[in-house]
């Protein structure tokens, strides 16, 4: 049996091979436009998966990078603040063993307490220190202002601990309480001024001598090894940054290398098939002319 072949069977033919061309003429076209690889997911389903586990993993990357510069601008506030407050502690002992010394009368003592009375509100000042709004030794009751400013040293903040993460299942501690560092009305930096000045009204030179210098030496040594902690954290966050910015690299040329087109190679395949479907569309305009003529006669 011969298989008659007609005149539509050839024009739908002819038909599918332009528009399969026209097809990849357009594709191409979109790999030229978009400069990537994977236009849909149909393309290589591999690829596509591999390329959106890779601008996820990026994303999280760039947060993680985000957490670590926000610590690191916390903890530079920071020790810059528990320097100031150290400094501080320095002119009180100073001060201190100068009223302990029994050939200062009243009115010397009297400077001394005006002094370090001012002092008080100044470290106080220092521990309310803020970084974009927030209180940075409030604990994590960021918006409580820690101190007020006078006769009350009560420590208005909390002991918490606010965490950022600067890698996956990696935190590192952002604060330290401000009760920690200066301390209240019962312990700590002011409480030792506060017995400093009362011993100095009181002209209590043994006092003076022995209990406030020790307690006031505690209170550096305080400072001095919360600043270390937060010292030592802060290389800790510039290795991370280092590492985070080395795997983004690592990332980014991934995903380039997954989802980028290699342009010259499109280019050519482009002139290729272009070339290809105006050679389709010549040849198929020849059989639909002569099917028609065959078909008049």
């Amino acid at each position: 049996m011969t298989l008659r072949v007609t005149s539509g069977m050839t024009s739908s033919v002819v038909l599918a091979d332009i528009q399969n061309a026209s097809a990849k003429v357009a594709a191409l076209q979109q790999k030229l436009s978009s400069g990537k690889e994977l236009t849909s997911a149909s393309d290589n389903p591999y690829a596509v998966s591999r390329a959106l586990q890779l601008r996820n993993d990026l994303v999280s990357n760039q947060q993680y990078q985000r957490n670590v510069s926000d610590a690191t601008s916390w903890h530079s506030v920071t020790d810059s603040t528990l320097g100031h407050i150290s400094d501080y502690v320095l002119r009180a002992r100073d001060l201190v063993l100068q009223g302990a010394n029994e050939t200062n009368g009243p009115g010397g003592r009297s400077a001394i307490v005006a002094e370090l009375t001012q002092m008080v509100d100044s470290i106080k000042s220092e521990a309310n220190t803020q970084i974009a709004g927030r209180y940075i030794f409030a604990g994590s009751s960021t918006t409580t202002k820690p101190y007020a400013l006078g006769a009350s040293d009560t420590y208005a903040g909390n002991t918490d601990t606010i965490k950022r993460e600067i890698g996956p299942g990696v935190q590192i501690d952002l604060n330290e309480a401000g009760s920690a560092v200066i301390g209240d009305s019962t312990a700590g930096l002011l409480k030792s001024l506060r017995d400093a000045i009362t011993h100095l009204n009181a002209g209590d030179t043994a006092s003076l001598q022995t209990t406030d210098l020790t307690s006031l030496s505690s209170a550096q040594d305080a400072v001095i090894n919360i600043r270390a902690q937060v010292g030592a954290r802060q290389t800790r966050l510039d290795t991370a940054t280092s590492r985070l910015q080395e795997v983004e690299e690592t990332q980014t040329g991934l995903l380039s290398k997954t989802e980028d087109a290699d342009m010259a190679k499109t280019y050519v395949d482009f002139s290729t098939q272009q070339a290809v479907y105006q050679a389709a569309l010549k040849a198929g305009s020849q059989i639909v002319q002569s099917s028609l003529l065959d078909f008049l006669r």
